[in-house]
């Protein structure tokens, strides 16, 4: 067994569950049975679903091509990523319209 750590930023906290996977575990599965979608439902309430198949996931900040198929090392600290909600251009081109 080797120990990792699955976290989950929202915008005013964050979430973050130390647990115990066999050597063989990806880092989908492993984000999966920390069991943060359900503290996240419980915070967040409907908004708190995480959709799994879509799901962008990363270690120590660099994005897992493919979690389903990467597997965990000990001491691996496993971040879900949220989706935006905005696209950070428009958001520049708007500021910048704005001060013309």
């Amino acid at each position: 067994m080797i120990s990792v750590e699955v976290v989950y930023a929202l915008p005013v906290r964050q979430l973050l569950i130390e647990l115990q996977v066999e050597d063989e575990c990806t880092v989908l599965a492993a984000a999966q049975r920390s069991g943060i979608a359900q503290a996240l439902r419980e915070i967040d309430g409907n908004r708190g679903e995480i959709d799994w198949s879509g799901a962008v996931l990363g270690i120590f900040g660099k994005v897992i091509e493919k979690p389903a198929q990467t597997l965990v090392r000990e001491g691996d600290r496993i971040e879900i990523y949220r989706p935006l909600l905005i696209d950070p251009k428009a958001v520049r081109r708007q500021r910048a319209q704005r001060r013309v």
